[in-house]
């Protein structure tokens, strides 16, 4: 198990606002091509769930893509995402754009990603998490890299760990463990 450090706890417990790379993070990365050239990607219910818990315990969630896609827009909305954004090459500009309007500090956000084009974002936030399969150089930068890959899983650790570091896991969960 990757239990988070001390220090990625502490980094955790500030976190207001989680913006999350779409295919490689949300998505296994891949991509399917239909014949007739429509696109599909496959989205894990679980990190659906982990992102239903953390809302319901504040955090805020958004995402920055590189690519267009219309699964990615039907997904975000689905879920509720406060800031979703496509074709974005400069996911340092757009973060900072984004802190900046919501009011936020660099130590308050959470940036989670798996490939190169990640990286400054990265390092320009306060906590960021790389899911387990995310490329090497970006599992070298990130603060946590999940035991999840990406599209698996990876999003819903990543929130049960900010909850849980946050003291707010016990408040989102109560429901489902009590008997009635």
């Amino acid at each position: 198990m990757n239990t988070p450090s001390a220090e990625v706890l502490d980094r955790a417990r500030r976190i207001r606002l989680v913006l999350l790379d779409s295919d490689g993070v949300l998505t296994d990365g891949r991509i399917i091509v239909s014949s007739d050239g429509t696109e599909s990607r496959s989205f894990d219910v679980k990190d659906g769930q982990g992102i239903r818990l953390g809302q319901s315990a504040g955090l805020a969630f958004g995402v920055i893509s590189g690519r267009e896609s219309r699964a990615l827009t039907a997904r975000a909305n689905e879920l509720g995402f406060e800031d979703v954004h496509q074709g974005v090459h400069d996911k340092l500009g757009l973060v900072r754009e984004i802190i900046e309007r919501r009011g936020l500090e660099p130590g308050e956000v959470c940036f989670v990603g798996d490939d190169l084009i990640d990286l400054p974002a990265m390092r320009y936030c306060g906590l960021s998490i790389a899911p387990a399969d995310a490329v090497e150089q970006v599992r070298e930068v990130a603060h946590h890299v999940t035991e999840r890959p990406g599209g698996r899983g990876a999003v819903r650790e990543a929130v049960d760990m900010l909850l849980r570091a946050g003291g707010r896991w016990d408040e989102v969960t109560a429901r489902y463990f009590t008997e009635r």
